[in-house]
């Protein structure tokens, strides 16, 4: 996890509690600090008393009444900011345990999406970072909210279970951040639906790691993620930016429910755009039956060895 061997010091003060200090060694109030530094005298009180920031141009005039380089007081500024915004995040990742709790966590654990951890709030912010999220409320705008529709363009709030399907795709969207791929191309897509129907007829146990190299010329990802219990998906289909996904789970699928599935997904890919995501196998509002149905017809197409 990003920054867990970084120290952060469990309490910063105020640089007001500094320059307080350092007016007392001068021998100077506020009044006079306040005239000599150019400043209104409530903001320099603001200061003294933890309720104002020190500014870039107050640390400079600061530097020249009190010998204090200006980058220090700007350092101690940020700091104590910094300081300020880890308490928060904190309250946050304390909030995110209950929501942590709703994902199969153990099942996780065991497929190495996640590590272990015996602390609660360890958990719950090792998930955020899985999501690439900080705070649970931004997980409940992305995928439940719609808040982003660019990136996630239905919603998992009707689903019954919305948090592991979730984490199955984004564990998807990891895994295609691994793969380097050409601009995917529509015509070269197209070209090595031969070689996908040959290797569908020799039926051989790599079947799946030839799929993903023969896709992958035309820049089309193909990944294989384990099925969690509590995800009944076992296909999706969506665009990351300008490249079209392809997510699979091998769960108890025959050859040609296996064949069928991939090209119903790449049936997807061909006819229905970038603006489209599909999940195989769950119910969703959103959900236009239309489409799948004319991807089953493309599906039935490519495996049809009449073809």
């Amino acid at each position: 996890m990003a920054n867990q061997n970084q120290y952060f010091p469990q309490t910063v003060s105020h640089p007001g509690s500094t320059l307080e200090e350092k007016l007392e060694e001068m021998g100077m109030g506020p009044k006079e600090f306040a005239l000599r530094s150019g400043k209104p005298e409530k903001t320099i009180t603001a200061v003294l008393k933890g309720d104002s920031s020190i500014t870039a141009d107050m640390a400079v005039l600061f530097e020249n009444v009190t010998r204090i380089p200006a980058n220090y007081w700007m350092n101690h500024q940020r700091n104590y900011d910094e300081y300020l915004a880890r308490l928060k995040h904190k309250q946050i990742i304390e909030h995110a345990i209950t929501w942590s709790e709703m994902f199969p966590l153990q099942e996780m654990i065991k497929l190495g999406w996640l590590e272990r951890h015996a602390i609660k709030t360890e958990m719950a912010a090792q998930l955020l970072a899985f999501f690439g999220i900080a705070s649970d409320q931004a997980w409940e705008d992305y995928y439940c909210n719609q808040q982003l529709k660019v990136a996630f363009r239905i919603s998992l709030k009707q689903i019954n279970e919305p948090y592991a399907v979730s984490a199955w795709l984004r564990k998807g969207e990891l895994s295609s951040q691994q793969m380097n791929h050409p601009i995917y191309s529509e015509k070269e897509f197209k070209t090595v639906f031969p070689a996908l129907k040959f290797l569908m007829a020799e039926q051989t146990d790599k079947a799946f790691l030839k799929i993903q190299e023969i896709c992958l010329t035309a820049g089309v990802k193909v990944i294989y993620t384990p099925q969690l219990s509590k995800a009944p998906v076992y296909a999706a289909t969506r665009w990351l930016n300008d490249t079209p996904l392809i997510q699979m789970t091998l769960n108890g699928k025959s050859n040609y429910e296996f064949w069928f599935t991939f090209f119903h997904e790449v049936g997807h890919i061909l006819l229905h755009g970038k603006k489209e995501v599909f999940l195989e196998q769950i119910e969703y509002k959103d959900k236009d039956m239309e489409k799948e149905r004319e991807a089953d017809e493309f599906a039935t197409k490519w495996t049809y060895f009449g073809v």
